[in-house]
């Protein structure tokens, strides 16, 4: 019988453990948007990505990572919305303005703005600490635009 109460306050104590521990404690599953937006500003919400410490860019397969060697790009996810930073573009990209996903695709997004990265389809793709950014500026009328059309690649590195 004392074999018994015993196993019984075993398995009560163990059960208790497990409801207070709460199981794995990660709380709901994150939806692939989330993921999705986890890659570009991080889990805190915030991530600057840059071109120095080991970065590259290139434009129709030639390189120009010392045109664009300060760039700076933070993406920012929080409750008020998704919105962008850069610095050092070259004219390239706003200096602020606001990101989203193009459409369903979760691994392409839309940057708002006025410059020539701005409301093209720009695929992404993350891996560690390095972010890999692809579009292609076409050229327009407008000759300052026409200067710096073409395809670009930016792999950019993670500031810490």
């Amino acid at each position: 019988m004392k074999g018994l109460k015993n196993c019984l306050l075993a398995s009560i104590l163990l059960l208790g453990f497990i409801a207070c521990n709460g199981g794995d404690g990660e709380g709901p599953a994150k939806t692939a948007e989330e993921l999705a937006t986890e890659k570009l500003s991080g889990v805190s919400g915030s991530q600057t990505w840059t071109v120095s410490n080991g970065g590259s860019v290139t434009r129709d397969g030639s390189p120009r990572t010392a045109e664009f060697a300060d760039f700076q790009i933070r993406f920012i996810a929080n409750n008020t919305g998704k919105s962008y930073i850069t610095e050092n573009s070259n004219l390239l990209f706003d200096t602020n303005g606001s990101w989203a996903f193009e459409g369903e695709n979760l691994d392409k997004i839309i940057l708002s703005g006025i410059q020539p990265a701005a409301n093209r389809e720009i695929s992404f793709t993350r891996n560690q600490n390095t972010l890999r950014l692809e579009w292609a500026v076409p050229a327009p009328q407008n000759a300052r635009v026409k200067a710096l059309a073409g395809f670009y690649v930016f792999d950019l590195i993670l500031m810490e």
